[in-house]
């Protein structure tokens, strides 16, 4: 049994990147012959965009020839009430007392789900234990589970725009005395990471399968595995941000403008960039002033650039004093390796920058 695993795609629109990134997961599942697609949560922003959407949804998941799983996250917890429906092939576990076997010939697989409640780790702990009984050796037991691990090192940001509240948070070893061989996870936006749990299990958050914040950079990912197997992480070519610094250094010999152009050219083809240019120019030797640059990278990026940060400075008239002039042709005299003296540079820079305030 073939499962692809992701979570928190947070959609609001029929027309936005994440309506597209869910529909080419959709895709992707029918190219990887999966049997089972589990959404570990969030997979709408609000309750009304699940209202709003609902009839988009059941068409884009008719016609397939998989299962789609899912439990409420807690963007989504009151988007599924009973009686509502999202489609023949879709199943919602509401209830963590109740498995899922999703296929009479594969009775062996059967899928547990913690949907999301405002509860404390506490709670979550005796929750977990009152189901070690239910697990069994033999069998493959997965559960989906949307919430805080607190083992993991992260911050506030990596579950997006979620304040500092913790969401369901657990450990590792409230999962001691349950046979379950995966947990499958949602909340934790920014990366795809994997846990190995004492008894064997494995503990995946997929990351958001397209960045719904700016802090979730480089390339999107899901969890694909076969039941028994490792989870594996499988990248996308869904929205990304990627982040960008460049250092201009007046020294180097390099343009500006082509040191920019260099380092877009770099960028994952579908990631809007989040680019800070720092360093310093020489306007007089480059002819060009600091708005100048500021346009040409303006053009170089296109409508890719997100907020760029323009840190750099032009330090043509400085370059020209003759302190600094003198100071540039000991350094040259010196023994130092030129990462070194680059670094001896910049800090008599910045003193005579100072000096000059």
């Amino acid at each position: 049994m073939r499962i692809l695993h992701t979570a928190d795609i947070h959609i609001r629109d029929q027309k936005d990147e994440r309506w597209e990134a869910l529909r080419k997961l959709i895709e992707l599942a029918r190219r990887e012959k999966v049997s089972i697609f589990v959404i570990s949560g969030d997979l709408f922003d609000r309750g009304v965009d699940a209202e709003k959407l609902r009839p988009q949804i059941r068409k884009l998941f008719s016609g397939i020839d998989f299962k789609i799983v899912l439990i409420p996250g807690n963007h989504d917890s009151e988007s599924y009430r009973k009686g509502l429906h999202f489609g023949e092939n879709i199943r919602i576990i509401d209830d963590p007392e109740k498995p899922l076997v999703i296929d009479d010939k594969v009775e062996n697989v059967r899928i547990w789900g913690m949907p999301f409640q405002d509860v404390e780790r506490e709670v979550m702990a005796r929750r977990l234990q009152s189901l070690s009984h239910r697990f069994e050796s033999g069998r493959t037991d997965i559960l989906l589970y949307h919430g805080e691990l607190l083992d993991s090192f992260y911050s506030r940001s990596d579950f997006g725009d979620e304040g500092k509240r913790k969401y369901m948070p657990v450990k590792l070893s409230f999962f001691r005395d349950l046979k379950v061989d995966y947990v499958l996870a949602g909340h934790f936006h920014t990366r795809f990471s994997v846990w190995r749990l004492e008894q064997g299990g494995y503990f995946i958050y997929p990351g958001s399968p397209v960045s719904i914040t700016r802090r979730e950079t480089g390339v999107r990912k899901v969890n694909i595995f076969d039941a028994g197997g490792e989870p594996q992480e499988h990248p996308l070519d869904t929205p990304c941000f990627e982040r960008l610094e460049v250092r201009l250094d007046p020294f180097s010999g390099e343009k500006p403008d082509e040191k920019i152009r260099s380092a877009i050219d770099t960028a994952l083809p579908h990631a809007k960039i989040l680019l800070t240019v720092a360093g310093y120019i020489n306007s007089d030797r480059e002819g060009l002033t600091e708005k100048d640059l500021i346009g040409t990278i303006k053009k170089l990026g296109g409508n890719r650039l997100v907020d760029p940060e323009f840190e750099f400075r032009d330090i043509g008239r400085l370059l020209e004093n003759s302190l600094f002039r003198s100071f540039e042709d000991k350094l040259r005299q010196s023994e130092f390796d030129p990462e070194d003296a680059g670094h001896v540079r910049e800090v008599a820079i910045r003193a005579m920058m100072e000096a000059e305030q």
